[in-house]
């Protein structure tokens, strides 16, 4: 049966097709009829137990620089008239993302929001990967400057990020002299009001960063990110390359004990990253990316898999 489908996400002309998790997304859901909608995080309106937003009919096709047309807004009741919303904006994780969240749960009774507006807002990238810390690396979540070189007294090398960063940004690494850690620590501090993340710099980065892809639990595909030639971070979104891999035994059991907890949120498509094969640094929920890359190595379909999931859910909640 066609859906009618909302996707808050960010403009439409900023993403770049090519590799646009989202706009592969867009494609499949079009290739199977359904009906799609554009808004963004900030067009919310609610009164009197009705969330609407001014939307877009849009459609889409894989032409660089054309690559979709609107048709006249309209507004559009997200409870009553949308069979699913996609949560797709990019972070980063602010009040205006913490808030749409706040918002969309109002209405996860009547439509299917994916992923489940509560979990995304309660399970930050950086921040839940602590409930599995027994698969991360050495970590310090902290704003203390004494409490950073404690830490790096003991593991040598470190690596700063903020808490609630994404893409691969303000990550850095800190040798065993500690130039520069006081400074570090002081912008950061400056710049963020949150505690920050610290962990042991893991060399086995340089093989790679994986990005293992989960749908409703179930592992979908994987690719190697690899670093670019004097970088320690290996998003693509900063210059790493991506390559065809093969999970290890500790990222099977790492999945293996995400799955119940995934579904259980209803964490419905998610992105998990493991250094080294063995070390979990992040749980992606908020917009995870990778299935375009995960495809074109594997020859799978890893949007239309998670069509199927959330067609399941959907004909499932009108029962």
């Amino acid at each position: 049966m066609p859906l009618t489908v909302a996707v808050q996400m960010d403009p439409m002309e900023s993403i770049r097709i090519k590799g646009d998790s989202t706009f592969a997304l867009m494609l499949s859901a079009q290739a199977r009829g359904h009906r799609l909608f554009h808004y963004q995080a900030g067009d919310l309106s609610w009164s009197n137990d009705r969330l609407w937003t001014q939307a877009h009919p849009v459609t889409v096709q894989r032409v660089e620089g054309d690559h979709f047309r609107f048709g006249d807004p309209v507004r559009l009741d997200l409870g009553e008239e949308a069979d699913v919303v996609l949560m797709r904006q990019d972070p980063p994780f602010d009040l205006g993302y913490i808030t749409a969240t706040h918002l969309l749960e109002r209405i996860a009774e009547r439509t299917l929001v994916v992923n489940d507006p509560a979990s995304v807002r309660n399970a930050p990238e950086k921040v839940w990967v602590l409930d599995f810390a027994r698969f991360m690396p050495p970590t310090l979540v902290t704003r203390s400057l004494a409490d950073a070189r404690a830490f790096l007294a003991e593991h040598g090398e470190i690596v700063v990020k903020p808490l609630h960063g994404n893409g691969g940004k303000a990550i850095f690494k800190v040798g065993r002299d500690g130039a520069n850690l006081a400074s570090l620590i002081e912008v950061f501090n400056t710049a963020y009001r949150e505690p920050h993340m610290v962990q042991a710099f893991l060399p086995t980065v340089a093989e790679g960063d994986k990005r293992i892809v989960l749908v409703d639990g179930e592992i979908a595909g994987a690719i190697n990110r690899i670093p670019g030639e004097g970088e320690i971070r290996s998003n693509l979104a900063v210059g790493g390359s991506a390559a065809k891999t093969e999970l290890t035994p500790r990222e099977l059991e790492i999945c293996a004990a995400l799955a119940p907890e995934l579904k259980r949120r209803g964490l419905l498509f998610v992105g998990i990253d493991v250094i080294g094969g063995e070390w979990l640094t992040e749980i992606n929920v908020t917009s995870p990316t990778g299935i375009v890359a995960i495809d074109a190595f594997n020859g799978t379909d890893t949007a239309g898999m998670i069509w199927d999931a959330i067609e399941r859910k959907h004909e499932g909640s009108r029962r």
